[in-house]
């Protein structure tokens, strides 16, 4: 049997890791500033976390939700307190397409109702409620349409009328990763908030990529000053260990059997979970990613060859005036740096929340000579 081929590779085994640094079997040492789509929040091989991870492996690794994981109520109260949202609820799922799709189903639920707007550009997912809201047609399969999705333009206050009392949700990234690292204004969010608050809409932040501190901000839209009816998380949730998460608002309530999963939550996740929140609290690592990213940004400005930077935080899109594929490719081959894409010309930064300054300076650098040649 073969591999299902429908991922184009890089030709490079990685086979160690440590903070920002990454090897190949060859011994050839790479700067990870993608961390595998944003996964990885805390720097690789945490010692913190493979000491916790390790230790939890000679206890107990997996049960189902049929028992008492005390490690749940542990991660539910230190992410209700580090996100500002300890009112809330959580649900533990395995990934961000399954906590976009809990979202929707508790939007319907809770309201009644089956409709849903959505954005242009949007990415939500693979799943079938989540890729059903995501503005991709190549990836939507006959299966996936859905006659109960309105995509608006992203950014756009006109418009937003159109959210009316049929619609059970209203799903948004605060930015917009796939998309080219979009930042949904702080007026395009609070006059959605406005606009659900009038219809009874639920309105779900989408913070899978662009929450967990990433930002600047526990979550993105806390720049906005609004309160979400859910959000929505995964990536750097677990550093590495498929975990994902909703926060739910009060008025949202639960009963037994309206959601479920089998692996969401269990011991070796929950682990993840709570040591990803203690380094991230110990080590600072919000204001570290508000702190380095705003030096990048700044710094950017001043290369030869970028045309805008977009992006909060650790989370930055550059625009270049020339396509971003060989780019991408001398800094990976040439410079030994590992960064992502999105669309024909946006160089894409998701490092580890724990970056530094040296770090940073490598990556401009290189960036500055790439676009030179």
């Amino acid at each position: 049997m073969k591999l299902f081929d429908v991922y184009p590779l890089y030709p490079i085994e990685l086979v160690r890791a440590q903070g920002s640094t990454v090897w190949d079997k060859h011994g050839q040492e790479y700067v990870d500033l993608y961390g595998g789509h944003a996964v990885i929040s805390i720097g690789h091989s945490h010692p913190t976390y493979v000491a916790r991870m390790s230790e939890q492996l000679n206890h107990i690794g997996f049960y189902s939700n049929s028992i008492i994981i005390s490690g749940q109520e542990a991660l539910a109260e230190k992410l209700g307190r580090l996100s500002g949202y300890p009112s809330y609820t959580l649900f533990l799922t395995n990934s961000g397409a399954e906590s976009n799709e809990n979202a929707l189903k508790l939007a319907s639920f809770h309201t009644g109702r089956k409709k849903v707007i959505a954005f242009t550009k949007a990415f939500h997912g693979r799943t079938a409620g989540a890729v059903a809201v995501t503005d991709n047609p190549s990836i939507v399969a006959p299966i996936n349409s859905t006659e109960h999705v309105t995509f608006l333009p992203f950014n756009q206050i006109d418009g937003l009328e159109k959210i009316t009392e049929e619609h059970a949700a209203v799903i948004v990234e605060g930015v917009q990763g796939v998309g080219g690292i979009q930042v949904a204004s702080d007026a395009f969010l609070q006059a959605l908030r406005k606009r659900c608050d009038e219809t009874g809409a639920q309105l779900i932040l989408d913070s899978v990529q662009c929450g967990y501190g990433r930002s600047g901000k526990f979550f993105s839209h806390q720049y906005a000053g609004i309160h979400p009816d859910m959000m929505t998380t995964a990536k750097g949730m677990g550093n590495g260990f498929p975990m994902g998460g909703v926060l739910i608002a009060p008025h949202i309530q639960a009963n037994y059997g309206l959601l479920g999963t089998t692996f969401g939550g269990n011991h070796l996740a929950c682990v993840a979970g709570n040591v990803v929140l203690d380094v991230i609290e110990e080590e600072q690592l919000v204001q570290n990613a508000e702190k380095i990213g705003d030096y990048i940004s700044k710094s950017l400005a001043n290369i030869q060859g970028v045309t805008e930077v977009r992006g909060r935080g650790l989370m930055i899109g550059i625009e270049l005036d020339q396509p971003v594929g060989p780019v991408r490719d001398a800094l990976l081959f040439e410079e030994h740096i590992f960064c992502g894409y999105a669309g024909k010309s946006t160089l894409r930064l998701l490092p580890s929340l724990a970056m530094d300054l040296k770090i940073a300076d490598r990556f401009l650098e290189s960036l500055e000579s790439v676009l030179k040649h």
